[in-house]
Parts: C-alpha cells; structure tokens; sequence
C-alpha cells in the first residue's frame, strides 16, 4: 500500500542528513514530485546517490530512485535558496548544521528538525522561533552501504507528530503536513514540547538499554529484568518532564484516552505500541551507531534526562548508569553483549 501521491508545489526543500532516516524521507519527497536537495557529510554516500540515486527496501515496496545530491562543501558552490528545511541528523550535530544551512534558508523559510529529543530550542536560536515548526518522528531504518537504505516501518506505519512552538495552528504547520504526509501518518499537536519529552521517554527506555546488549530490539526485550528496567528509565524520564512542565501527550497514533490512567501502564503501552510498529527484525539506531564506532544519542536522551535530573534535584540513578554504560562502549571500554545488562543491573539495585 502506498501513500505517496503527486503533488504540484514551486517549494525548494533540502533534507539536510541522508542517514537511513533521512534517504528514506527524501525518497519520498523526491517520488511525490517535490523539489529536493539531499545534503549529507557522509562522501561516499552522497557519490552513490549521485550516481545510482536512492534504493529503498520497505516491508511492503522497493523503491529505487533517482535523487539529487550534494555534498556539504557544495552549498557554498550552488548557493541555493531553500523554502523549506528538513534536518535529519543525530542531535549531537544540531547546532552546526543549523548554522551550516541557516544562510541559504530564505528569509520567510520553515526549519523542521525530524530528530529525536529536544532540540527546537537550539534550532530557534539560529534561525528564529519564526522560522522554526517543531516535530515527532517515529521511523526505523538502516544504513550499512552506500546507497542502499533498509527501511523497516511502512509508510502507513510511520507516525510524525508536528507542531508550532506556540502550539498554534498556522497554514504553514498544515504545508508542512501536507508535504510529510507522503513519507507518514501525521498529526498536528498543540504541545509539540511536550510530545516530543514523550517521545524522548519511550527513547530513554528503549534505545540505550537495549543497545548495551547488541540485540534485535525483540531478543533483548525478552532478556530477565529487561522490562522492569525499561520501567524504571521512564518512570525517572516522566518525572523529570514534569518537573519541567511537560504532561504526557499521544504519540505513535494512540488517542488521549489511550494515554489516559496509571503512570506505568502509558509508558508500557508507548513502548510496546513503538516495538510493534518497528517490528521483530528491527535494531535500534544505537546498537548500529556502537557497530560504526560513532557516538550514540544516549547522551541527549538518557544524558538529557540525568542533566536536568541534577538541575532539579532529582535523583536518576537508572538514567545515570545507562549514560555511563553506554559512554564506556564509545570509548572501547565495553563492547556489546548480554552481561551488560547484569551490569547494569549491579550498579542501580
């Protein structure tokens, strides 16, 4: 089933990062017909796509598609004026490519960060809460070769959440709609902060403890004390975000009666509803970051949460151990493996 449908729309949009996340969102932008530039940091990658374009492997579709590619050092050669642009990189790299990309979005243009924790501020600062549309992404893929990207949530299992940072709703937000409802599902959200925290909690109990293991995301939920784990991650997630004004808000589709009653019973129902919608085969994004030998995102999920946990004065010990745990296999200290989890388990009981 395919939700991309051919649009007519004069907007010059770059998807600026071409990781597994990004190729697949600028694939199909790029088959709805749109004007768009990929710009990545990665060379091989970006010769690959210029060559042989994009070959996206979906669980219901094969798409191989011509694209256009540039490499970073090519904006200043092109010097183009962009309508619209979507970041697609790790939250570590927010900030520099902000302001990498921030002189060729034109005056009245829309940044959209489609990345995981909390970064509109940092984006608002460079180019201006005017110009800034804050947004949710629950997407799974992966990127091993050039080229060639293995996608793992259907269109019509991909689910992105948008928002104005005032939490207004603006022409521009349902634009922007209109524009990612060929790679998702999308709705609109009128506490786009807070969703995102969401988000960021069904991350913090997911991603960083399961990597520690080097595990399909399915074995290693199964592992003994895996689930009670993950509990405890989001329970410290949840009252850190309220403590800092954020409620839970629905993500993933699931309705606000859905995520209504007891505190626990939602943050199981977020992670499983995200296990299922990735699917049995899938790996989070960590276990493959620890593969290249890059950093993870842990420090700006699990360590956001232990950074405003001290601020706040509250304890984190379960956030703490996996920020730390994960920091040690960056640094070759650990590698991958099921005792990490007795590890881990060592250090917050």
């Amino acid at each position: 089933m395919t939700m991309v449908r051919k649009i007519k729309m004069d907007k010059k949009i770059a998807v600026l990062g071409a990781g597994a996340n990004g190729s697949s969102i600028a694939a199909d932008l790029t088959k709805a017909n749109l004007d768009v530039t990929i710009i990545d940091q990665w060379p091989a990658h970006v010769e690959a796509m210029k060559k042989n374009g994009l070959d996206i492997t979906m669980p219901d579709e094969h798409l191989q598609i011509p694209v256009k590619a540039w490499h970073l050092c090519e904006l200043a050669e092109h010097v183009p004026a962009f309508d619209i642009v979507f970041l697609v990189a790790k939250s570590y790299d927010t900030h520099w490519l902000t302001q990498l990309i921030e002189p060729y979005l034109k005056e009245e243009g829309i940044f959209v960060g489609l990345q995981n924790s909390m970064n509109n501020q940092i984006i608002a600062d460079v180019v201006g809460i005017e110009r800034t549309i804050g947004a949710v992404v629950e997407l799974s893929s992966a990127l091993f070769k050039p080229g060639i990207v293995q996608r793992n949530t259907a269109r019509t299992g991909t689910w992105f959440g948008l928002g104005e940072l005032d939490n207004s709703v603006t022409p521009r937000l349902n634009l922007i709609k209109t524009i990612i409802e060929n790679i998702a599902i999308v709705e609109l959200s009128q506490n786009i902060e807070s969703a995102k925290w969401t988000k960021l909690i069904c991350n913090s109990m997911t991603s960083a403890p399961i990597a520690l293991t080097g595990l399909k995301n399915h074995d290693a939920r199964d592992l003994p004390g895996m689930f009670e784990i993950a509990v405890r991650l989001g329970r410290e997630a949840l009252e850190v975000g309220r403590a800092l004004g954020h409620e839970m808000q629905p993500i993933f589709g699931l309705s606000a009666e859905e995520m209504s009653g007891d505190s626990d019973d939602i943050l199981i129902k977020i992670m499983k509803t995200l296990s299922k919608h990735v699917g049995p085969n899938s790996v989070t994004a960590a276990v493959h970051d620890h593969i290249k030998g890059r950093k993870t995102e842990t420090i700006n999920i699990n360590g956001l949460v232990v950074k405003k946990g001290k601020e706040l004065g509250i304890p984190v010990p379960c956030n703490s151990a996996v920020t730390e745990l994960d920091g040690r296999i960056t640094k070759g200290e650990l590698t991958m493996g099921e005792s990490n989890l007795d590890l881990l388990k060592s250090m917050i009981d």
